[in-house]
């Protein structure tokens, strides 16, 4: 409160000093107090209550009780859809502490969305079961399946149904890190002992059989990990029961095994306990649980060797070692558009810097039809490519790539070896000019013959996605827009896109 003496005459300035005075130290308060209560959030004592902030629109309870498993039993669990917020109560501190440090390191996602997670002021975590029926039903579920024993529930809500077998059935989707039986072994085994594993290829997508000791543990694996990514924004887990309920399991190799009976034979003169430096866990990999309830990883590939092997893990190559030949043989080109090899048009050979790019590029393109015909490519017996000396006729049908501007993967470690997809008919755009518009880029890409199915750029309008009718279109515009002058110094990259439109 101001008490202003009526016969004082207070002028104009004084007023407005006064005034801005006032206004200054409200402001100090204000910030004092945002500063303060911003440090008491970050300075919350540790609790087994976490608010989890950021996540995805339509995210599940199951998808949030995942996040806390497999660091202790799941208590408790509010979820704040309208707010992408939740509070997720854990059976001990120590627990939360373990998740909460974990997650520190690795920063935790959910459907790929990065999610943040911090010690909540609350001790315990107080639910209206009104208001909160369907978080709580499947709260009841996962906790019946720790306990092992039987939760009864409104079946509408979730169905929970006693394991129909011990046995699960798992397809990888979007495999392009290897998935190898140690790693699901060390995955699944966080709920329990895993008994049998026999890996195969059916659709041209790799799947698994893991048996489990009791039914329980599987249906435990089923509802922790169905929908989560072995690795960052890839391999992901499609988890069913099988019909069956006993898997026989002859040899003990790299596509099955059975945990308990070490003395089976391998099958094909290999040992099980051969080197698997090849098929390592990739960088960010969440593949094996350690001892305190967290991940661990190891790091012993590059990610292109890893797609490599991911591509021969999926059954499309057959991996022969690291000391495979980097030249591939690709025949049955069209003649009238090709013209390579002086004896044999039809043929021609490639050099890559190593056998792991070789190895890609033949699972990726083998098969493929280019101008009209169905392209064959192989590992060829020659371990290099001569250039042909000055003068000689079929001078003009080599030429050495080495110092191109074309490549994508010069520098190691580039985040380009990551976006390696086989040939699809959804190409990505990216360095494109300010000034071409869609219908531009949609003309461009028409001239070639092909028609353009569907268009998107992205928000900079530096890079876009276009879909051609066919994967065969995609093929050849591909070969022949990449690298194409825009102008102003802006060179046109196309490659193939993994996404659809």
């Amino acid at each position: 409160i101001l008490y202003v003496d009526s016969d004082v005459a207070v002028g104009v300035k004084s007023w407005c000093h006064l005034i801005i005075s006032l206004l200054c130290y409200l402001r100090s308060c204000s910030a004092n107090g945002s500063d303060s209560k911003k440090q008491r959030l970050e300075e919350s004592p540790p609790s087994r209550v976490l608010h989890i902030r950021k996540l995805p629109n339509e995210v599940s309870e199951t998808e949030v009780i995942a996040l806390g498993l497999p660091f202790g039993k799941v208590t408790n669990i509010l979820m704040l859809k309208g707010k992408n917020q939740a509070f997720l109560e854990l059976g001990t501190e120590e627990a939360a502490i373990t998740m909460v440090n974990y997650y520190t390191a690795v920063t935790p996602q959910v459907r790929n969305t990065p999610v943040f997670i911090q010690y909540s002021n609350h001790k315990e975590l107080k639910t209206d079961s009104a208001l909160n029926q369907r978080a709580q039903a499947v709260l009841q579920a996962v906790s019946a399946v720790q306990d092992g024993s039987s939760p009864s529930s409104d079946p509408g809500v979730l169905d929970l149904a006693p394991p129909p077998s011990p046995v699960l059935r798992i397809i990888i989707d979007n495999m392009f890190y290897p998935v190898t039986l140690d790693v699901l072994q060390q995955i699944f085994s966080k709920f329990g002992t895993v008994m049998k594993i026999i890996t195969f290829t059916k659709n041209n997508q790799f799947q698994a059989l893991l048996q489990f000791s009791d039914p329980v543990n599987a249906q435990q694996a089923k509802l922790s990990l169905d929908g989560q990514n072995i690795y960052n924004s890839c391999c992901t887990l499609r988890i069913d029961f099988s019909k069956l309920v006993n898997l026989n399991v002859k040899y003990n190799n790299d596509k099955s095994r059975d945990y308990t009976r070490p003395d089976l034979p391998t099958g094909d003169g290999e040992s099980v306990n051969k080197d698997h430096s090849l098929l390592g866990t990739p960088s960010g990999a969440l593949a094996s649980y350690s001892s305190g309830g967290g991940y661990s990883s190891s790091l012993s590939l590059s990610p292109l060797s890893a797609a490599a092997a991911a591509a021969a893990a999926a059954g499309r190559v057959a991996l022969s070692g690291s000391g495979v030949s980097g030249v591939l043989l690709a025949s049955n080109l069209n003649e009238e558009r090709v013209k390579i090899l002086y004896n044999k048009k039809d043929s021609a050979l490639i050099q890559l810097s190593d056998g792991n790019q070789a190895q890609l590029a033949m699972s990726h393109l083998n098969g493929q039809k280019v101008f009209g015909k169905v392209m064959r490519v192989t590992l060829s017996k020659h371990q290099t490519v001569a250039l042909p000396r000055e003068g000689l006729d079929d001078q003009l049908l080599t030429k050495d790539f080495s110092g191109s501007p074309l490549h994508r993967f010069k520098k190691p470690g580039s985040k380009n070896f990551q976006n390696i997809f086989p040939p699809s008919s959804t190409l990505h755009l990216s360095n494109v000019r300010d000034a071409v518009g869609e219908d531009d880029l949609r003309l461009l890409f028409s001239n070639g013959g092909g028609t353009v199915k569907a268009f998107k750029f992205f928000q900079d309008r530096k890079m876009a996605l276009i879909q051609m009718t066919s994967v065969e279109e995609a093929i050849q515009t591909l070969m022949e827009l990449h690298n194409y002058d825009m102008g102003g110094n802006h060179h046109l990259k196309v490659s193939f896109s993994k996404s659809t439109i």
